[in-house]
């Protein structure tokens, strides 16, 4: 049952002052570095939030996507230990199984391309996350046909300086973390590096093993960014990133319940080895240029007891069957990206005009071997992407106050498939994005932006050996987005908001369906797959707000409002429901966060915050729906000089939500398996204690 802590009539009131849970009282602390150039975020021209280390730094055993889902029209899918994916505006994947996936939202850590998995995403040690949303198709391209979203870890320093944290809490919870920065070689080498250590049973208890852990959570992360200051005019950063996560997976239940009757629960593992090398070199006065290259390896493991059940647990004239489904994938990623970037002395056009050119060069490698009950041998395959782009950006003052935006990316996407079926795919095409806008600066305190961007998404295969030749192969997908927002600060700056407006169109719209057929035993088989089933449109407002009434207080709030729907819907499967007029997966209507943070006594600092989203449609292969949820969130910090302690609880009201939902088969002997509606329950009430000691 939901509780209402906050009606849908209270948020809409925060509609146009609404809170960014990031800024300080002045208006430009926070340094947004995800475009061409570092901007101060009230000087950024597009849909941005931005969590910041003040909103992260007490939530390192958090989950990344549910901290990233505070951010408005931002949400999250499960089936698995964690999320593995992320929508903006409700576009983006929601599952992975034997069909490769290019992502709609691109997620980067440190510079290096994580786009195909969040479960490389843990929290300590960060700097900022920021969340850049609509079509970033001249910066990014191919991979943030939605949105980015940029982790920054935090940064080599001179001084040497350290950070240790240990955390305990409910479930059994346990994590420890360290953190040491300092200067190697004095004025010419900087190095930070961090380890943390995450482990928890979970929240699944498995009755028939005898087992709360099966669904638990172990997650290594260790990093390394090395600063080396080789010249005057050049600096190199090197990046290093280990994970080794090797969580479980048995979430889903009969009776939707957190009580497991499964004989083999299943896995939920990574394990990548990432570097990144960054040269910025001072060319002249005129001009720097910024050369990356980055590359990473990843070994993924996700695995699952597909009959959920026991054998004997049901009698054989209910046709039981028991199942195991594996995915083994071997990624590897090569990104080069070089720009030439105009300084103050090198605008063009009489002094007018910032200018970026540069160019990108990307290999991308997916090795797949599915070990499945149903097989009779294992099923291999493999998925190989190359891509060139070439791009550009103009910065033209028009006057003192307005500024014309105009940029272009052009990419060449090569793509081959093959796999033990001898089915062998080759696609190539010419891909184009970009932008044009305008900002208005009226003062220094108000910005005015609006700006049309176009974004793509490349088209693909889908690998199952049971669909027809028609649900073989999808093609591009492109969005037209229209941005108009403000940026704004009030009374000193004590007040700072963040307003925009924004509508899409989607053409070719990739939607994920199925197909369900019946085994010789009576269990049902689901095959997934993409296809250009729709048009679409989608509008909506996103606000963020920062208030501080004193020097102590702190109040903010977050809004997003989305409507979307498929204008027209084309399924090839010809059994597939009618989608036409309906909004697609993933699309709340809307999503908010208010909350505040207050400093009293001698160094107390109490925090809480209400997160709410509306219900939404878990599949485009069915109608059925997610619960409107309302979390409630706090915690209470001691610091005594180097000294800290963190006690905090999050779901204090123990509501019960869903993150992901199958509705459109049945795996229950029991009752014939029906098709019924199957889910997995969000976090539940969780609380700890965290001590952390800087030096």
């Amino acid at each position: 049952m939901t509780t209402k802590i906050l009606s849908l009539s209270m948020i809409a009131s925060f509609a146009l002052l609404t809170p960014a849970f990031t800024e300080e009282i002045t208006l430009d602390p926070i340094v947004v570095s995800s475009d061409f150039r570092d901007k101060k975020l009230s000087e950024t021209t597009t849909s941005v939030a931005i969590v910041g280390e003040e909103s992260v730094y007490d939530k390192t055993t958090v989950a990344f996507e549910e901290v990233v889902g505070q951010v408005p029209n931002v949400n999250f899918t499960s089936g698995a230990s964690r999320a593995h994916y992320v929508q903006i505006r409700g576009i983006g994947e929601r599952s992975q199984f034997e069909t490769p996936v290019n992502p709609s939202v691109g997620i980067m850590i440190d510079g290096i391309d994580f786009s195909q998995s969040a479960l490389g995403v843990t929290l300590f040690d960060l700097k900022q996350i920021e969340v850049l949303k609509g079509p970033q198709g001249t910066t990014f391209g191919a991979n943030a046909m939605a949105g980015i979203v940029n982790i920054q870890s935090n940064e080599p320093t001179e001084a040497f300086s350290g950070h240790l944290e240990a955390t305990t809490g409910n479930y059994n919870t346990k994590a420890f973390g360290v953190a040491l920065s300092g200067s190697v070689i004095p004025d010419t080498l900087e190095a930070r590096v961090s380890l943390y250590k995450n482990t928890s049973d979970g929240y699944m208890e498995n009755s028939f093993l005898h087992r709360d852990d099966t669904q638990n959570i172990d997650e290594l992360t260790a990093k390394m960014h090395l600063r080396w200051y080789a010249a005057d005019n050049h600096t190199v950063d090197f990046n290093y990133i280990h994970l080794d996560i090797d969580n479980g997976y048995d979430a889903f239940t009969f009776d939707n319940s957190r009580t497991s009757h499964a004989d083999e629960p299943g896995t939920d593992a990574q394990k990548t080895d990432a570097v990144a090398l960054k040269s910025t070199y001072q060319l002249n006065n005129d001009m720097h240029l910024v050369s990356k290259l980055s590359h990473s390896q990843s070994d993924v493991t996700y695995a699952y007891d597909e009959d959920w059940s026991y054998v004997g647990e049901f009698s054989d004239d209910l046709w039981p069957y028991s199942s195991y489904d594996e995915y083994l994938r071997d990624r590897t990623q090569t990104d080069i990206d070089v720009r030439l970037i105009s300084d103050a002395s090198g605008r063009i056009f009489n002094a007018t005009t910032d200018w970026t050119l540069g160019v990108y060069y990307k290999t991308y490698s997916e090795d797949l071997i599915r070990n499945y009950t149903y097989l009779d041998a294992p099923y291999t395959s493999k998925y190989d992407t190359t891509t060139q782009a070439l791009y550009g950006q103009l910065d033209t003052a028009l006057n003192d106050k307005l500024t014309l935006v105009s940029g272009l990316r052009v990419e060449s996407w090569d793509a081959s498939y093959s796999d033990v079926y001898t089915v062998d795919i080759d696609t190539d095409e010419v891909l184009v994005g970009g932008k044009i806008g305008l900002n208005y600066e009226s003062n220094s305190k108000t910005l005015y932006y609006g700006y049309l961007s176009k974004g793509y998404k490349p088209g693909g295969v889908n690998a199952d050996g049971s669909l027809s030749a028609a649900e073989k192969e999808y093609t591009t997908e492109n969005l037209w987005n229209l941005e108009l927002g403000v940026n704004s600060s009030h009374f000193e700056n004590t007040l700072v908001s963040r307003f925009n407006l924004f509508y899409g169109k989607r053409d070719d719209q990739q939607v994920k369906s199925s197909v369900v057929t019946i085994r010789e035993d009576g269990s049902t088989q689901y095959v997934g797959y993409l296809a250009n089933a729709a048009e679409g449109t989608y509008y909506g407002l996103e606000s963020q707000l920062d208030w501080y009434p004193t020097e102590r207080l702190h109040v903010y709030s977050s809004l997003g409002l989305l409507k979307s729907e498929f204008d027209e819907y084309v399924d090839p499967n010809p059994l597939a429901l009618d989608m036409t007029g309906r909004t697609p997966a993933q699309s709340p209507e809307y999503q908010y966060s208010v909350g505040f943070d207050v400093t009293f006594g001698d160094g107390f600092i109490f925090k809480s915050n209400v997160e709410g989203k509306d219900s939404y449609y878990f599949s485009n292969s069915h109608n059925e729906k997610s619960e409107a949820y309302t979390l409630l969130n706090a915690s209470l910090e001691y610091t005594n000089g180097s000294w800290s302690a963190v006690l905090w609880g999050r779901n204090l009201t123990d509501e019960s939500y869903q993150t992901r939902g199958f509705g459109s088969f049945g795996n229950n002997p029991a009752n014939g398996y029906e098709t019924e509606l199957y889910t997995q329950q969000g976090t539940p009430r969780t609380f700890g204690l965290t001590l952390s000691y800087d030096f």
